[in-house]
């Protein structure tokens, strides 16, 4: 019976651990904009280009969410700002999109 206490308390301790990422991820669900990085051009920008990946199971991911795609997507030749957004649901179904925002 100790030895059933010990392995739940380094499995509760692991949990809690958790890992650190690039990306603000929760163990059931995620919804976070965060900013991925600003340019020395500043201002705003009046345009705004944005592209998508889809995951799935976490085994299988689709699509092209690069910054490049993001400024064709909106018009962009002159980056201010790139934001990403995540959505997660138990790693069962994910979308990462970038927001790239610029003249």
């Amino acid at each position: 019976m100790k030895k059933f206490g010990i392995v739940i308390a380094v499995c509760a301790i692991l949990m809690l651990m958790g890992c650190a990422t690039v990306i603000p991820i929760g163990t059931m669900y995620t919804e976070a904009k965060f900013p991925m990085f600003a340019t020395s051009n500043g201002g705003t920008g009046s345009k705004v280009g944005e592209s998508e990946c889809t995951s799935m199971f976490a085994l299988i991911t689709t699509g092209d969410c690069s910054i490049e795609t993001a400024k064709r997507n909106g018009g962009i030749t002159k980056v201010y700002t790139v934001d990403g957004d995540v959505k997660n649901i138990l790693g069962i179904y994910g979308t990462y999109k970038v927001v790239v925002r610029g003249e």
